[in-house]
């Protein structure tokens, strides 16, 4: 069996040093769709580097999301990519990101979950700079094909939606170019920008990254719900449900629920309402 759960659970953890600088959350936020219009000062916030704060999510693209790769090559992991799906992602700030900065990120497989025609990967990154936690990050990562073992099926949590209408609706609508722009910050699969390779992983044009709408789904939380203050934030998650292509729209329902949580829904608004993520919370102060 190409995964070895036990191996890979009880392998090292790998620990490799990342830095970034204003430029790297500037590219990153104006990935999400940020600066439109370009002169609003609560936009500036996400741009110019004399008001610059930095949305939570950035630290899934710091240090070119390295976690992950780690994670990948781990001891014990042994995979087609071609068969891999980014199934989920959470994040648990433990305080507000800097602007600038340089960390250790250190990276492991938490824990690995049979599905029965698929295994589930957890992948978990922790960075700490000198003074000390900045964020812990779980991917999950959905391996098709390689379940069937008698393992562990891990949680299976999902969500209800509240039965009432949203405290918030808003659209979001996506740029034609933005997962060009979008993959400079460290995701470079092709399936986000090649024609003739998203054709032959089933899809008629490029998709855009999960981890995209990711982010703009957390911007549009911080700016509607969140009075633009990115330090409210305190923790972060999602369930990848869909797929939404560059020049769609992102309808993005909003739910205040008690003790501090929002909770989300996002479709693909031409799409009537096709799902894109599911089951997404963001924890706030």
């Amino acid at each position: 069996m190409p995964i070895d759960a036990a191996k890979a659970v009880a392998a090292e953890p790998r620990s490799a040093e990342i830095g970034w600088d204003h430029k790297d959350v500037q590219l990153y936020h104006l990935g999400l769709g940020a600066g439109v219009p370009a002169t609003d000062p609560d936009e500036l916030r996400y741009t110019l580097e004399s008001r610059l704060h930095v949305l939570p999510s950035f630290a899934t693209v710091a240090g070119a999301g390295m976690g992950v790769v780690g994670g990948l090559s781990a001891p014990g992991i042994d995979i087609d990519l071609a068969a891999v799906l980014h199934g989920g992602q959470s994040i648990t700030l433990h305080r507000p990101l800097p602007v600038s900065g340089r960390a250790v990120s250190t990276s492991r497989v938490a824990a690995v979950y049979d599905k029965g025609k698929a295994a589930v990967l957890v992948l978990r990154s922790e960075a700490a700079d000198a003074d000390g936690p900045l964020w812990t990050s779980d991917a999950q990562i959905f391996v098709r094909g390689e379940g069937g073992w008698g393992g562990d099926r891990g949680p299976s949590e999902r969500l209800e939606l509240p039965d009432r209408a949203p405290d918030a609706t808003v659209e979001r609508p996506i740029r034609e170019e933005q997962a060009l722009l979008y993959r400079l910050s460290g995701d470079w699969n092709p399936l986000h920008a090649d024609p003739e390779f998203a054709k032959l992983a089933g899809f008629d044009r490029p998709i855009l990254h999960g981890l995209c709408s990711y982010g703009m789904t957390l911007k549009a939380a911080v700016d509607t719900l969140l009075d633009g203050d990115v330090t409210r934030v305190r923790a972060y998650r999602t369930r990848f449900a869909g797929i939404v292509f560059p020049g769609e729209t992102l309808r993005i329902r909003m739910w205040r629920q008690e003790g501090g949580r929002i909770q989300i829904t996002v479709t693909a608004a031409e799409r009537d309402d096709a799902p894109v993520l599911a089951d997404t919370v963001v924890d706030h102060s």
